[in-house]
């Protein structure tokens, strides 16, 4: 008889050990790594013989092709964020801090398609049942259909869901508290996070319902588990948001059925998530145009433009290191930025604390906010109040260079949809529109962008000292 191996897995990141050791080789943490069984119910076991395969039919490229049937929830920022809607016989997994509003949202959307004549089953493993039915009378959903279920075995969940008629959409919240006999080890472990969860991805290829799993987030913010699981479904969004903020943003990541870095914007308030449809007038909605240091970006978010302001501050310090404090861009990204403008501009930073920040909790990921960036951190320093209506976008080089940027006409379109009659953009920006009444400023690199604003901060200064003349 064949002599049962055993096997270290990460409990973190899923990296298999051939022994037990104190820090991970694949993340690099601490106290991660646990014994457990190879097996645990999945593939044959030692010793088995190999099944012979069967010959599958092979085709070409060339052919019709059918679009993948999807179920609309009515909820328009959902379905943007999932491409249309759930797709039947695809597995969703959505992620997210806690409480963030994962099963407020997924909640609202059973109760949306249930009224549509769906069967939908809501399967809980965190809360119990009676918890479950008080958030669906805060929201209003207590009246529809919903079936509900409070369990975790996974056998068990899978003998209750293939009862009956076929379920259009099943919600299981969450991977990480089921556990399946097959596997030894405890719940949320690894091994019973993979097993539970190709268990659920198979019911719903075989069946044509959709799935959607909700999972559990680290302190990075990344999704719980082995990585393998976000390879194993069809779909990966983030449900992100900061507590301060009374906004929700549904960011996709992956999806086999649509677009990625999509995004959807959602409002908490005491009746669940609302919809958002236009995301720019909520981050702009307490702007100061007047302040220094202050410039919007026009930003895209997959096949939506968004408008943000973004704050800098820039002050002089008695230290001898200089804070660099930035909420929701990238640091370094930061510390590149001035540094070019340092080499190329003659910007003088070293002896200033420089404090960065996205208007509303925002986060910006994409570079061509940098020209942004580079006119806040400027406006700051010279104390002059960039235009109120005027925009700002592009990348910066190291050489100083403004590169262009993708999508640049539907970002005016957007600014100028908004009232914004300006723009700064670079001078070698392509697809711009044909017919805008905005005025366009063509900026080739950031010595003319600095330029232009110590030129009005120039003119703002020699206008305060006639006034005071006058005076």
């Amino acid at each position: 008889m064949a002599k049962t191996k055993t096997q270290f897995v990460c409990q973190n990141c899923g990296t298999v050990h051939s022994r037990w050791a104190g820090k991970c080789d694949g993340c690099g943490e601490w106290n991660t790594i646990v014994e457990e069984d190879p097996m645990g119910g999945i593939g044959g076991g030692p010793g088995k013989a190999p099944k012979k395969g069967r010959a599958v039919a092979l085709t070409t490229l060339s052919g019709e092709t059918e679009q993948a049937p999807r179920i609309f929830t009515g909820i328009s920022e959902l379905d943007r964020a999932t491409g249309g809607g759930f797709v039947r016989g695809s597995a969703v997994l959505i992620g997210g801090d806690p409480g963030i509003g994962k099963s407020t949202l997924l909640m609202q959307a059973a109760a949306a398609l249930s009224r549509r004549g769906h069967r939908i089953i809501y399967v809980s493993g965190e809360e119990a049942v009676a918890q479950v039915r008080l958030r669906a009378q805060r929201l209003g959903a207590a009246d529809s259909d919903v079936l509900l279920a409070a369990e975790t075995n996974v056998e068990d969940i899978l003998a209750t869901i293939s009862e009956g008629k076929r379920p259009d959409l099943v919600i299981i919240d969450s991977i990480q508290t089921l556990w399946s006999d097959t596997a030894d080890s405890a719940p949320g472990t690894v091994t019973q996070v993979r097993t539970g969860v190709q268990a659920m991805i198979r019911f719903a290829k075989q069946t044509g319902a959709a799935m959607v799993l909700v999972g559990h987030v680290t302190k990075e913010g990344q999704i719980a588990g082995p990585r393998v699981v976000e390879h194993m479904v069809d779909a990966v969004i983030y449900f992100e948001g900061d507590r301060g903020h009374h906004y929700r943003i549904l960011r996709t990541v992956k999806n086999r059925f649509g677009p990625t870095d999509e995004i959807g914007v959602f409002e908490m308030s005491d009746n669940g998530l609302r919809d958002v449809s236009n995301p720019s007038e909520l981050f702009l909605g307490e702007r100061n145009a007047k302040s220094p240091g202050a410039a919007v970006f026009a930003g895209m978010e997959g096949t939506r433009p968004v408008l943000v302001e973004v704050q800098a501050l820039v002050a002089a310090t008695s230290l001898g290191t200089p804070r660099r404090a930035v909420v929701g861009w990238d640091s370094s990204r930061l510390a590149m930025i001035l540094a070019v403008l340092e080499a190329h501009c003659g910007v003088r930073l070293g002896q200033h604390d420089v404090y960065l920040n996205v208007a509303g909790g925002y986060r910006i990921s994409e570079p061509a906010a940098d020209m942004a960036i580079a006119s806040a951190l400027v406006s700051s320093l010279a104390g002059a109040a960039l235009p109120a209506d005027c925009v700002f976008f592009g990348e910066i080089s190291l050489s100083g260079a403004v590169r262009p940027v993708s999508q640049t006409s539907q970002r005016l379109k957007e600014a100028e949809k908004l009232g914004f009659a300006g723009a700064m953009l670079p001078a070698t920006s392509a697809e711009l529109p044909k017919n805008g009444s905005a005025r366009w400023t063509m900026i080739e690199d950031l010595p003319d962008l600095v330029a232009r604003i110590a030129g009005s901060a120039k003119k703002l200064g020699k206008g305060h000292e006639n006034a005071g003349e006058d005076d």
